[in-house]
């Protein structure tokens, strides 16, 4: 099926692929995936990928896992098989029944299914090619956030990220991300671990990179590039998200 888009702004949704058990887009950036356990819904606006696609697909209400939030209501996550960071853009498979989302969940789960990512990140690194192999836990300064630091807090979960690198200048590398593990912020966490914080992330790059920042990129400069998984019905098949336009834009100035 060709490539489609829906709805309106710099929130609309690209439509990758589509067969009767699944779906799979181009999240924009800046989008939640579906409501958290504290956020309240705004005057009825269909602002996540969930309300997207239980409006697109309604049986979905019933496919995959509630949870309530503080009110007791319910949070619908029909059909959401996985998550992007609300700042991180690109590709996100969706289950339109049951069958196909328990089928899905089991290839993330078993770490199965292959992710590839794109990100800048502030500085150079010295080698073509690496691994990050560090454990996640809270940040002992902020517990909302995450750290595979010396002093991380609680339950230290294992973690790796493979990486190469693909451009560079004086101040800026764009890198090829693949996450082994699947654990909350571990590219951001990862990255900032070994000093080299991805572009644009106010949560873990200090506030100097931040200020000193002239790439181009207004936004999180991270994006699910490529997924490559097994479809319900055994076939395997890879997905690409093209890369948005500024990050084309900051990759020609690094490497023109």
């Amino acid at each position: 099926m060709g490539k489609e888009s829906e709805g309106g702004g710099s929130k609309a949704i690209e439509v990758l692929f589509e067969n009767d058990d699944v779906m799979v887009i181009n999240k924009p950036s800046g989008l939640l995936v579906h409501r958290a356990l504290t956020l309240e819904k705004r005057d009825g606006v269909q602002d996540t990928v969930a309300d997207w696609f239980l409006a697109r697909v309604p049986s979905v209400a019933e496919v995959g896992e509630t949870e309530q939030a503080e009110d007791g209501s319910p949070i619908l996550r029909g059909g959401i098989v996985h998550r992007l960071d609300r700042e991180t853009s690109g590709v996100m498979i969706l289950a339109k029944h049951q069958d196909a989302f328990v089928h899905l969940k089991a290839q993330f789960h078993d770490r199965l299914a292959q992710k590839e990512y794109r990100a800048f990140v502030y500085g150079n690194l010295k080698e073509k090619w690496g691994t990050i192999n560090r454990p996640i836990g809270r940040s002992s300064k902020d517990f909302r956030l995450r750290s595979a630091e010396r002093g991380a807090k609680g339950n230290l979960r294992s973690a790796v990220t493979d990486w190469e690198l693909l451009a560079q200048n004086e101040k800026y590398a764009y890198v090829r991300l693949l996450p082994k593990t699947g654990r909350t912020h571990q590219l951001r966490v990862h990255l900032k671990a070994i000093g080299r914080p991805i572009v644009g992330d106010q949560l873990y790059a200090s506030p100097a990179f931040l200020k000193a920042d002239d790439l181009g990129i207004s936004r999180l400069a991270l994006h699910a590039y490529k997924l490559t998984i097994v479809l319900p019905g055994g076939r395997e098949q890879e997905f690409t998200a093209e890369l948005p336009l500024e990050f084309e834009r900051a990759y020609q100035s690094i490497a023109g």
